[in-house]
């Protein structure tokens, strides 16, 4: 790494790591915005500013582009810390299947939606990734693993971070009308909104017993994104076949060596005996990495290009959403039954 390649990056990376330090300040005033999405909107609202975007497609863009991607991916990695294989199994076999069942169902259905409406690139894949398994971080590692152009992931994470704020709001009103305990609640929150944080911000509205329900669920749901890139990965390198010239490194990767990471941290939580500070720590920079990437990733999102040819892509985000949300209501409701009975 060259002197001049680290002056091209530090402009960047230092506006997206002080625009996540204005999203800390917002979130502590405003404890109801979760952080990881007002990242995001920040990042979109100067992505709007014409005066702005010189400087963030000249000076600003390689810093930008580095924080979106190296940041996101060690961000996904240190969130392995927070879930344990133990926390796993005290779900019960019926509920990690319901958890498996609405990722892959979600996915297939967004999958097949998008290109019958016909998106473009991979458009269709990020959006399923998006919604089915753990919002924009989702979308960041089908990115990595298909290599799709910044443009493409631009769209998918615009729409879960709309649709997951609707969820922040709209989901504790419907509690009530389902007949749903805290736990349900939970239950129900943790596998159909996206992004860790808006889980967060929207089970704890229901009180602890909620929130931790929905906080194991979706980590087990986020668990999901290692065999689903996986796959996609496989399938990307049979569509891609080797030319003659062509180096083997120009092959999408099976996995991400990222994603292997998340899976050892998890495997990490789980069998290496851990001090309580080190979850703690690793939580509070996982959370910067997170909210400095999803900023920067804001950026990319012009809302005049969205208009052109975003009408479709709405469309797909919000039956994606209406799906999850159903379909995980569905989920609750029959776990809880075979739950009860004797």
């Amino acid at each position: 790494m060259t002197r001049s390649t680290l002056r091209a990056w530090q402009p960047g990376m230092l506006v997206a790591a002080a625009a996540a330090g204005i999203a800390f300040l917002l979130h502590l005033a405003f404890p109801a915005l979760p952080l990881l999405t007002v990242s995001v909107a920040l990042g979109v609202v100067v992505a709007q500013i014409p005066a702005l975007r010189p400087l963030l497609d000249g000076p600003l863009k390689a810093g930008l582009s580095l924080s979106a991607r190296r940041l996101l991916r060690i961000g996904i990695v240190l969130l392995g810390l927070k879930l344990s294989l133990v926390d796993i199994a005290g779900l019960g076999v019926v509920t990690i299947i319901a958890i498996v069942l609405v990722v892959v169902l979600t996915f297939g259905v967004t999958l097949l939606l998008g290109r019958m409406l016909g998106l473009p690139g991979y458009q269709p894949l990020l959006i399923a990734a998006g919604f089915s398994i753990c919002g924009a971080s989702a979308v960041g590692a089908m990115s990595a693993v298909t290599r799709a152009k910044d443009s493409e992931s631009a769209t998918p994470i615009a729409l879960v971070t709309l649709c997951g704020t609707l969820a922040i709001v709209l989901l504790p009103l419907a509690r009530i009308p389902l007949g749903f305990d805290a736990s349900e609640f939970g239950t129900w929150v943790g596998l159909s909104v996206h992004d860790v944080g808006q889980v967060v911000a929207t089970a704890q509205i229901a009180g602890p017993v909620a929130l931790a329900a929905a906080v194991v669920v979706k980590l087990t749901r986020v668990l999901t994104l290692a065999p689903m890139v996986a796959i996609v990965g496989a399938v990307e390198r049979r569509r891609t076949p080797l030319s003659s010239d062509e180096a083997p490194s120009k092959r999408p990767p099976i996995v991400p060596l990222f994603v292997l990471g998340f899976i050892a941290a998890v495997l990490i939580r789980t069998f290496v005996p851990l001090t309580p500070e080190l979850p703690a720590v690793a939580d509070v920079v996982q959370t910067a990495l997170l909210a400095t990437a999803l900023f920067a990733l804001g950026t990319g999102i012009r809302f005049a290009e969205l208009a052109r040819t975003g009408w479709k892509a709405l469309i797909v985000g919000l039956g994606s959403w209406v799906f999850i949300a159903a379909l995980s209501v569905v989920a609750v409701w029959v776990t809880t039954g075979l739950s009860a009975a004797p």
